[in-house]
């Protein structure tokens, strides 16, 4: 059995995004190897309750570590201020801190923060680097920020310029990118920025969920509730979601509006402005907000759902996938992100156009749906075959196995091959 060095920032077995892909992800590694994991001081808390009050099968397969910078380099941080900052400088201190360890591994695995701008420092271990799932976020177009107001137009724009810094300039992703022995993209874009040789690049989705533990059951009552989760901010595009739902409900004749209802699930600082924007279009009485609830509560709500709208404009999206195991089309965005994972079995996708034109095309999409139940139905079986076949968690695990095990071998191969040369020499 291999150990494996997993450096992951953000773990959390409490929380989904990237805090539950880290513990997820985490765990299918050591399915199969032992692992070395190393996060975040602030985790530990989560992380030891979790394991004294859960039964984990493979639990001693893992060996948490905690590491942070010290205060004075870490006091100007707060929260979500200077994340990304504060990611950089600690992969940079983390490396260092194992080296100083003289722990024994055989392969070195950079998981999360999942974005394809900030390098990893792994290489300096001098050990076989895989690198991701990492992701990218294409530039929002600005007709669908500037809804948001101009001050979500700065912040994107001024985001961009500093990545395109990172990707043109930046020394070390140069290195991170040559020394890594394989990539794996959460999607397609992420080559195009990142430019590097094929044969490295593994696509697989970071996203992933659990099969439900429910049996699945599509309801052939008239109701149709629509749902949409994530965080209340620009890049999620609740703006269209709402828009969206308005103009579909508009449309329905009186004696069938009492069976839509749409559910956002989430909070943030553009909720404020999406309430506003309800109201404007006078659907606010169609609408259930709900505050950031317990996994088991979050299951009822997506049960009792028929499709999951989520216009969102970023490269992964793990509610996607939770979508999809409860058995709910997915409509989307045709981007880099859920546009990649949705086909026509199992959603449809809007592709990017005019503002308004994009509403229609999302509330026409709606309205197929909530008269032609016979394809409602054929594309939540499709969800749920989709979910089994691409966002298991197991089909990652399997799949981190694969890649380790050839990295194993191909190690032995250069052993053997500087052994014969000595001879020969």
């Amino acid at each position: 059995m291999k150990t494996i060095l997993v450096t992951a920032y953000a773990v959390n077995p409490f929380k989904g995004s990237e805090d539950g892909m880290g513990w997820n992800l985490i765990l299918q590694i050591a399915r199969f190897q032992k692992v070395i994991a190393i996060t975040r001081e602030n985790n530990r808390e989560p992380i030891e309750k979790y394991l004294a009050n859960h039964p984990v099968e493979i639990a001693e397969n893992i060996h948490f570590e905690y590491f942070d910078l010290p205060y004075y380099l870490r006091f100007w941080k707060k929260k979500s201020r200077g994340a990304l900052l504060y990611f950089y400088l600690w992969q940079i201190g983390v490396a260092f801190w194992v080296k100083s360890k003289k722990w024994t591994f055989d392969i070195t695995h950079n998981l999360n923060f999942h974005n394809d701008w900030t390098p990893s420092f792994l290489w300096i271990l001098n050990k076989p680097l895989v690198w991701g799932p990492i992701g990218h976020h294409p530039m929002v177009p600005f007709e669908f920020l500037i809804k948001c107001g101009w001050k979500a137009v700065f912040k994107n724009r001024l985001t961009w310029i500093m990545k395109q810094l990172f990707w043109n300039f930046d020394p070390f992703l140069f290195i991170t990118k040559k020394r890594a022995r394989f990539i794996f993209s959460m999607n397609s874009s992420v080559k195009k920025h990142l430019k590097f040789q094929p044969k490295k690049l593994i696509k697989l989705p970071s996203v992933g969920s659990e099969k439900v533990t429910v049996p699945y059951c599509f309801k052939k009552d008239k109701s149709f509730t629509v749902l949409s989760i994530g965080r209340f901010v620009p890049l999620k595009g609740f703006d269209v979601t709402i828009s969206s739902f308005a103009a579909f409900y508009r449309k329905l004749p009186p004696e069938d509006q009492p069976f839509a209802q749409l559910i956002l699930v989430g909070k943030g600082p553009l909720e404020t402005y999406l309430k506003t924007l309800a109201k404007i279009e006078n659907i606010e009485h169609a609408i259930t907000y709900v505050p950031w609830i317990e996994r088991e509560q979050l299951s009822a709500i997506y049960r009792k759902s028929k499709a999951f709208l989520f216009p969102s404009h970023e490269g992964a999206g793990m509610v996607v996938s939770e979508a999809f195991s409860h058995g709910l089309p997915v409509l989307c965005l045709d981007n880099f992100g859920p546009g990649e994972f949705v086909d026509e079995s199992c959603g449809i996708k809007v592709p990017y156009q005019k503002y308004e034109n994009a509403i229609t095309e999302f509330s026409e999409s709606l309205m197929l749906l909530f008269y032609d139940r016979i394809l409602l139905e054929d594309m939540s079986n499709g969800a749920l075959a989709k979910h089994s076949s691409t966002f298991d968690w197991d089909v990652k695990g399997k799949v981190f196995k694969q890649v380790y095990d050839e990295l194993v071998e191909d190690v032995k191969d250069r052993k053997t091959s500087t052994q014969s040369s000595l001879i020969e020499a």
